[in-house]
């Protein structure tokens, strides 16, 4: 991909512009289009995958994802094709939008573009081709959704629909009961769950954010505005966090090949006023993770998005992942509707959270921990409450980071008796420093969990209870990943191998671990003194740092305050 040189006054950290995006934008459409059928249509991207619902719907999705990314683009001769696609693809070449169907995926990004480029491209089409749309559109407000994010696709089309003065009650009906059902799913601090459960990840910024926050703000409904604009701007004060230096975003989750999606919630905050970062660190990060992905293969030589995080990688996809899957990445570029004299991209870059300084940050809502360091700008993840058992191992290790992705000999995992498992997750807490759960674990033990960090060491305890006598327990750390080093080490009741047995009763294990960059680092046994005192009463003196006392039982973690006792600096 061919982009301009960088200018590294304006942007010091990354050296990307707006014109970068718009390059990006430019190529990246250009690239799609000998996809195209002849009418327009589909975009049948090259690939032996298909996703689970056909080559028709990933040929629609090809069309819908690309032409979000020209409606920001906001390109009049790009959209023309669009235009010619939209008209041919309403006279029957679409599939229907049924009951959880892809097509009502799609149908929002469409009904979204459409929105945006009103002038543009919908007012420029013949009457019929309108009503056609309009109709095909329609079935999109009574379809139902899977009970997640999809709730939301009905509101994207039902806001365009309402605007258009196209079915205005049943558009209402449908934006209603879209905002009304993800209020269930609301739990604090701009933190949604992906549906019922427990199912924390980039969601909360590309999809539970993005759709109420945009239909707010296009609908000019303060009131709605202040609502989910409110909690975006919550919402980014832990996002902003979750990005490493290098701009790699958080390797957790699902749908991980839309890749620079994750920028979606910075611009968004920039675009309604809606966010605490400054004009400059919102470039810096949205920028940031645009090249990480430039610079890793995420684009082949035919300057094609691939199925995969780098380059081509199955193991990041789903079943619903198709040829086009990849291209919500567009929703990335929706930064290029602010315009060109607007201060995130005339403001000269600031450095990120990663960058600035140490911190180990605690997220209630998901009861996550997260660790970064400025000397090597990793951001480690200590996942205390987020499990999907449909999408493991992305959702129930018990760590992520910027800089590795789950193994498949399960790293950061305890397990029991030869098993894996870890279900049932219970968050117990987390604070300054610390976070804690309980899980079951294989043959039914229950696991508590905790961690303590500082810099980038951590003390991860176990109690394994409710097991045999005798029953194995082996404790890994984090996988191996380009340029960094993994440290585990047996503190408690662990062998050199990281492995132990349990006792009639509850038995605790502690391991020391480091996940870092740095050269040099001094050695893990010297940054940390760990103890056990009486049954359940463990010591933890850092160097250079306090003494900090807790309980673990099986029942819960007795002092969540983890309250610092004699100082040892």
């Amino acid at each position: 991909m061919h982009l301009p040189p960088e200018h590294r006054t304006l942007s010091p950290r990354t050296g990307y512009t707006r014109a970068h995006w718009e390059a990006a934008a430019d190529a990246l459409l250009a690239a799609v289009e000998p996809y195209a059928t002849e009418d327009r249509a589909l975009y049948h991207l090259p690939g032996d995958r298909q996703s689970w619902s056909g080559r028709l719907s990933d040929g629609l999705e090809g069309y819908a994802r690309t032409l979000l990314l020209a409606a920001f683009r906001r390109d009049e001769t790009a959209l023309q094709r669009y235009a010619d696609g939209l008209a041919a693809g309403v006279l029957g070449v679409w599939p229907r939008i049924e009951d959880r169907s892809q097509p009502l995926v799609e149908a929002a990004s469409i009904a979204l573009a459409l929105r945006l480029t009103r002038p543009l491209l919908w007012d420029r089409l013949d009457e019929g081709v309108r009503q056609r749309a309009a109709a095909w559109l329609g079935d999109a407000l009574s379809a139902e959704p899977w009970p997640c994010n999809w709730e939301l696709f009905p509101v994207t089309v039902g806001g365009f629909l309402q605007d258009i003065g196209y079915e205005t009650e049943e558009s209402r009906k449908a934006i209603d009961r879209g905002l009304e059902r993800i209020e269930e799913w609301y739990v604090a601090d701009g933190w949604y769950t992906d549906g019922d459960g427990r199912k924390f990840d980039y969601y909360n910024g590309w999809a539970m954010h993005l759709y109420p926050v945009l239909h707010a703000w296009l609908a000019q409904d303060e009131r709605l505005l202040e609502l989910y604009g409110g909690r975006l701007a919550r919402h980014l004060e832990d996002y902003a966090r979750l990005f490493g230096a290098d701009g790699a975003p958080m390797h957790q989750g699902r749908s991980l090949t839309y890749r620079f999606a994750t920028t979606v919630p910075l611009w968004l905050g920039a675009l309604t006023g809606r966010t605490p970062l400054s004009p400059g660190e919102t470039r810096r990060l949205a920028s940031g993770a645009l090249k990480y992905f430039l610079e890793r293969g995420a684009v082949d030589e035919r300057g094609l998005l691939t199925l995969g995080w780098h380059g081509p990688d199955e193991k990041v996809l789903q079943g619903y992942s198709g040829p086009a899957s990849p291209y919500w990445a567009s929703k990335g570029f929706i930064g290029l509707l602010l315009p060109a004299d607007h201060e995130v991209w005339t403001a000269a870059e600031e450095p990120g959270p990663a960058e600035r300084a140490d911190a180990v940050t605690p997220i209630v809502a998901p009861n996550w921990l997260l660790q970064s360091t400025s000397s090597d700008g990793l951001v480690r993840l200590h996942n205390h409450g987020s499990e999907d058992v449909r999408y493991d191992p992305y959702y129930t290790r018990l760590a992520y980071s910027t800089a590795t992705g789950p193994a498949p000999s399960y790293d950061n995992s305890v397990i029991v008796a030869d098993d894996p498992s870890r279900t049932e997750i219970e968050p117990l807490g987390v604070g300054d420093g610390w976070v804690a759960s309980r899980h079951t674990a294989g043959g039914g033990a229950r696991v508590t969990s905790l961690v303590l960090a500082r810099g980038a060491v951590e003390v991860r305890a176990h109690l394994v209870a409710g097991a045999a006598a005798g029953t194995s327990v082996r404790v890994t750390g984090w996988a191996a990943g380009d340029g960094v080093r993994a440290e585990l080490r047996p503190a408690v009741a662990l062998t050199d191998e990281l492995t132990g047995v349990t006792s009639e009763d509850a038995t605790l294990f502690v391991a020391l671990a480091r996940l870092t960059a740095e050269r040099d680092p001094s050695p893990l046994q010297e940054t940390v003194a760990v103890r056990v005192a009486g049954a359940d009463e463990l010591q933890v003196s850092w160097v250079g740092g306090p003494e900090v006392r807790v309980r673990l039982t099986d029942g819960a973690v007795v002092s969540p305050d983890l309250v610092p006792s004699t100082a040892t600096e």
